[in-house]
C-alpha cells in the first residue's frame, strides 16, 4: 500500500518499506457507539512499500478474506470492478480496521467507530470515523491525515511511514496492491505484472464546530486530531466542547484515485451540506481570457499611471489582457505605528490597517492626461481604452493585514476590536510565517463578525458603483487564529465565508471571486458559492528553489481543490528565465493564465504559445491533475521522477512532462536539503496517462491515438497502452497533445490535434463531425495559426469556411496542417479525400 499525504501548508507523499502505522483513541463513554473489540497494536504490515505524493502513501497491507470481513450495520457496499476479491464494507472486526477486506489498522481501540454512509448514494465503501471520550473537550486526539506546512497554504510531502506525516494532514490517499510478490535481499518489492491495485481515501472533515486533521509521530502512530474553530492544536474556544465525534474522518476506497476523489467530494457535498462541489457552482467570467495582476510588477506601489503603461505594452505587443488584477496598493490604509523621522518598525507593514473603503489619494488624482479623479474614472478609462472585460479589486477578508482601524470614524460602524491571533502548534509546527508572528504582536482590527456581512456589502456595492467586476480576497486563513469568544474557528470562518459569498452573489454581475491564502480545511468545506482558489503559495520570481515546488504543489494540491472549486495556478513573469516552465504548466492546468509583467518586460514569443490574438486562452476542461503514475512519487526530490501533469479539452488531452528535480527542496525535510544541482531524465509518455479519455474518444475507437509533442514537433500513432519516451533537463517540460484516432470509414483514420503553435494546441478543437460516404470531415476550430491534424491518407483539397485553402502533408508520419487565417472566431474547416 502507499500513502499519499496534504497538509496545510504543505502535503505529504510517503515511499518507504517495512514500516508500520499505530493509531491511538480515548476511552469510549458513549452508550450509541458500536462495541468493538480492543487491540490495541493496529498496524500496516512489514514489509510494507509506500510512495506518497499530496496525500498519498504507498504501503503493502494484509490480506483477510472477503467473507470474514463484515457487513457493517447491514449495509453491502458495491464490488470494485477492478478487484480480485468482492468489495466489502469499512469496519472494524477483532480490533482492526478493515477495507475491502485488507487491514488497514489494527489495534483499534473500543472508543473508535465506523458509521456507514447512507444516502440512499451508491457509496462504494465509505464511511466515518469516529470516537468517544470520558471528559468534554475543545479539543480531541483521536486517530489518522492530510498536511498542511504554513498557515496559509498546502505543498506535498513525501516518506517512508506514519512517523513522516506532519501535522496539519488534510488529506491521505492510499494505494492497496494485490500482488504477487517476493523480498529480494535488498528487500524491495518484486511485483508482477499483472498485480491489482486499489486506493483507500481518508479526509479528515468538519463536524459541527470542530475540525478534523491527521498526524504521525515519533512512534510511527497516526493520529487524528480533532480541534475546535481556533488553533490546531489549542482550544480555540474554551466554551466550544463535546464527548464524542461520530463524522470525523470520511474513508472510501475505489480502483481509479481520481474516481474516488470525485465520488467522495460528491458524497460529502450531499451528506454534510456545507459546501459546493465545482459542477454546481457558476465559475468566474474571468478564467478563459488572458489577464495581468499588478502585485509582481509594482508590489504596493502601483499607480494609475504604471497601470495603464502595463495595459499598453501588452496590447502593442499583440497579446491583449482582457482582465485585471488591482493588487495590493489601491486602498486607503495607516500605519499606525509609522513615526515621523523615525525608521519603520520591524513587522508593522503587516499590521497596517484599513482606514475607509474608498481608493487612496493616489487613485484619486491619475494625472491630466488621463482625465481620471477617482477609482470610478481611472477603472472606466482603461476599459474604454485599453479593451478589458473585466476589473478585479484585491482586499483581506479582514479588510487589510491588520484588519480595520478601530479609530477611523469611517469604521466604526463595523465596531471593530483590537484582538490578538492565537497560533496553535500545528501553525507554528511546521513552517513559521513571519505576517502571523507579527500580528500576534501588532493584533488585527477584526470586524464584528454580527457586521461582517454589512462591511462587505458596503465595499462591494462601492466598487461595483465604480465598474469593478470581481474581488481577489486574500489573507482568509487569519480567522482560524480568531475563534476564541466567537464560537471557534469553524464557526467563525463560516459567519465570514457566508458573508462574502452573499456580497459578492449580490453585487457583481458573475461569481467573480478569487479566494486567496484559504487552503485550510475550514474554508474548503465552508465554500457554497467560491469557484475559484489560489492552489499555491506565490509564484516567487526571486526565489530560484521555489520554481519546480510551484508546479509540483499546484498539481498535487489540485487533486482535492479541483473538485470543489477551479484551482488558481497563480500568475507568472513572462521573461522571467523559468517562464517556459511555468507557461506550459498553466496550459495544462485547466486554471486562469496571467502575468505580472512589469510594463515593457515581456516575452511576446512565449505569451502566443499561450494567448490567442484577441486575448482568450485555450482551457482545459478539469483542474491539471499529476498521471497516476506520479501520485506516490516525490517528482522534485527523488532524482529520477519527471512530474507529469494531464487534463482534457473537448476532443483531446494533454500531457505536460515537467523536470522539477535538481532545483529545489521541500520545505520541513531535515536532514534531506539538497544543493540545486541540474539533472537530465529520461521517462515515458502514454495515452494511458489520461484518465477518461473515453468520455471524448467515441464508441468505435480501437484505443489508438495520435500523439504531437510541442517543442519536438513530432507526431506518432500510439495503441493506447504502448508509450514513447521524453528526456528532459532541470526545468525543461515538453507538452503532449494526444488525440484518439477516429475510423472514418474501413481505409481512413483521422484524428484533430489542433492549433500547433500553443502549448495546449486540442483546445481549439470545438467540434469534429464525419461524412463517411464521400468521404469528408468538418473541423469545428478556434483561434488562428496553424491547425494540425492526424491523418492516414492524403487529402484531395481542404476547406476553411467554404473557400479552398493550400494544406501540408506529411506521408510519413500522417501530419496534415492547414494555416487559419483572420479573426480568432470559429472557424469551419472541412477536408475531403
Amino acid at each position: 500500500m502507499s500513502i499519499s499525504t496534504a497538509f496545510s501548508a504543505t502535503a505529504a507523499i510517503y515511499s518507504s518499506r517495512n514500516s508500520r502505522i499505530f493509531l491511538k483513541r480515548l476511552p469510549t463513554n458513549s452508550s450509541h457507539f458500536p462495541r468493538i473489540t480492543p487491540n490495541f497494536a493496529h498496524y500496516i504490515t512489514p514489509n510494507s512499500r509506500r510512495d506518497s505524493i499530496f496525500s498519498s502513501y504507498h504501503t503493502r497491507i494484509s490480506d483477510r478474506s472477503s467473507s470474514r470481513c463484515k457487513t457493517f450495520a447491514g449495509v453491502a457496499l458495491k464490488a470494485e470492478a477492478a478487484m480480485t476479491v468482492a468489495a466489502a464494507p469499512i469496519c472494524v472486526e477483532d480490533g482492526s480496521l478493515l477495507v475491502n477486506g485488507k487491514v488497514v489498522l489494527e489495534g483499534v481501540p473500543q472508543n473508535v467507530a465506523v458509521y456507514p454512509v447512507i444516502d440512499g448514494l451508491s457509496t462504494s465503501s465509505a464511511a466515518f470515523i469516529g470516537a468517544s471520550s470520558s471528559e468534554p473537550s475543545s479539543r480531541h486526539v483521536f486517530s489518522l491525515g492530510v498536511l498542511r506546512h504554513k498557515i496559509w497554504w498546502m505543498i506535498p510531502r513525501f516518506g517512508s511511514s506514519a512517523s513522516d506525516i506532519r501535522m496539519e494532514t488534510q488529506m491521505l490517499l492510499l494505494e492497496v496492491r494485490e500482488e504477487s510478490a517476493v523480498q529480494d535481499d535488498d528487500s524491495s518489492l518484486v511485483q508482477s505484472p499483472d498485480n491489482n491495485t486499489s486506493y483507500v481515501l481518508f479526509l479528515p472533515v468538519l463536524e459541527m464546530q470542530f475540525r478534523a486533521t491527521l498526524q504521525g509521530n515519533s512512534a510511527n502512530e497516526l493520529d487524528i486530531r480533532r480541534c475546535n474553530l481556533s488553533i490546531w492544536f489549542l482550544a480555540g474556544d474554551a466554551h466550544v466542547q463535546t464527548t464524542h465525534v461520530s463524522e470525523a474522518v470520511f474513508v472510501k476506497s475505489g480502483c481509479n484515485p481520481f474516481e474516488l476523489m470525485r465520488d467522495s467530494l460528491r458524497i460529502l457535498e450531499s451528506h454534510k451540506g456545507t459546501f459546493t462541489c465545482i459542477e454546481h457552482k457558476k465559475k468566474p467570467t474571468h478564467l478563459d481570457w488572458f489577464g495581468w495582476c499588478t502585485w509582481d510588477a509594482f508590489y504596493k506601489d502601483v499607480t494609475p499611471r504604471g497601470i495603464r503603461e502595463g495595459l499598453e505594452s501588452l496590447l502593442e505587443g499583440g497579446c491583449p489582457p482582457k482582465f485585471i488584477i488591482i493588487d495590493d496598493g489601491w486602498q486607503d490604509t495607516l500605519d499606525e505605528f509609522l513615526k515621523e523621522g523615525e525608521p519603520c518598525a520591524e513587522g508593522t507593514q503587516f499590521a497596517i490597517r484599513l482606514a475607509g473603503l474608498k481608493e487612496s489619494s493616489k487613485f484619486m488624482e491619475s494625472g491630466a492626461d488621463m482625465s481620471c479623479h477617482d477609482l470610478h474614472d481611472f477603472v472606466k478609462f482603461i476599459k474604454e481604452n485599453h479593451g478589458l472585460k473585466h476589473v478585479y479589486v484585491w482586499h483581506a477578508l479582514v479588510g487589510y493585514w491588520g484588519g480595520l482601524l478601530p479609530s477611523s470614524e469611517k469604521m466604526k460602524k463595523y465596531n471593530p476590536k483590537l484582538m490578538y491571533p492565537i497560533q496553535s502548534p500545528s501553525n507554528v509546527g511546521n513552517t513559521r510565517d513571519i505576517a502571523m508572528d507579527y500580528l500576534e504582536k501588532y493584533g488585527v482590527g477584526l470586524i464584528d463578525p454580527e457586521k461582517v456581512y454589512d462591511f462587505y456589502n458596503d465595499l462591494h456595492s462601492y466598487l461595483s458603483s465604480c465598474g469593478v467586476d470581481g474581488v481577489k480576497v486574500d489573507i482568509q486563513n487569519l480567522i482560524e487564529t480568531m475563534g476564541a469568544g466567537h464560537g471557534g474557528r469553524v464557526s467563525l470562518t463560516r459567519k465570514y465565508q457566508m458573508a462574502l459569498e452573499e456580497s459578492v452573489a449580490k453585487n457583481f454581475q458573475e461569481n467573480n471571486l478569487i479566494c486567496c491564502m484559504s487552503l485550510n480545511s475550514d474554508s474548503i468545506y465552508s465554500s457554497k458559492r467560491s469557484a475559484t482558489v489560489r492552489a499555491s503559495e506565490d509564484f516567487m520570481p526571486r526565489e530560484p528553489t521555489f520554481q519546480t515546488l510551484h508546479v509540483a504543489s499546484v498539481a498535487f494540491n489540485s487533486l482535492l481543490l479541483g473538485e470543489i472549486m477551479v484551482p488558481d495556478w497563480d500568475m507568472f513573469q513572462s521573461h522571467h528565465y523559468t517562464a517556459e516552465f511555468h507557461g506550459a504548466a498553466r496550459a495544462v492546468g485547466g486554471c486562469p493564465v496571467y502575468v505580472s509583467d512589469k510594463p515593457g518586460t515581456h516575452d511576446f514569443k512565449l505569451l502566443k504559445k499561450l494567448v490567442l490574438p484577441d486575448g482568450s486562452i485555450l482551457r482545459g476542461r478539469y483542474a491539471g491533475r499529476p498521471t497516476r503514475d506520479c501520485l506516490f512519487v516525490d517528482t522534485v526530490m527523488d532524482g529520477k521522477s519527471l512530474l507529469k501533469i494531464w487534463n482534457l479539452n473537448k476532443l483531446t488531452g494533454v500531457v505536460g512532462v515537467f523536470n522539477c528535480q535538481g532545483a529545489g527542496c521541500w520545505p520541513l525535510r531535515d536532514g534531506e536539503q539538497q544543493d540545486p544541482k541540474p539533472i537530465s531524465l529520461s521517462g515515458s509518455v502514454s495515452p494511458r496517462d489520461l484518465e477518461f479519455l473515453e468520455e471524448i474518444a467515441g464508441e468505435r475507437w480501437n484505443g489508438d491515438c495520435a500523439v504531437y509533442a510541442f517543442h519536438s514537433g513530432s507526431m506518432s500513432r500510439l495503441p493506447q497502452e504502448a508509450s514513447q519516451q521524453v528526456t528532459l533537463s532541470t526545468l525543461e517540460c515538453e507538452v503532449f497533445t494526444i488525440s484518439p484516432i477516429h475510423p472514418v470509414n474501413d481505409t481512413l483514420d483521422f484524428a484533430p490535434i489542433g492549433l500547433i503553435d500553443m502549448f495546449n494546441s486540442g483546445g481549439a478543437t470545438e467540434g469534429l463531425s464525419f461524412s463517411h460516404e464521400e468521404p469528408s470531415i468538418r473541423i469545428e476550430a478556434r483561434g488562428c495559426g496553424r491547425f494540425a491534424a492526424y491523418s492516414n491518407e492524403k487529402p484531395t483539397h481542404c476547406t476553411v469556411d467554404g473557400e479552398k485553402v493550400d494544406f501540408e502533408y506529411d506521408p510519413d508520419n500522417g501530419l496534415l496542417v492547414v494555416k487559419l487565417e483572420g479573426e480568432c472566431k470559429i472557424k469551419n474547416m472541412n477536408i475531403y479525400y
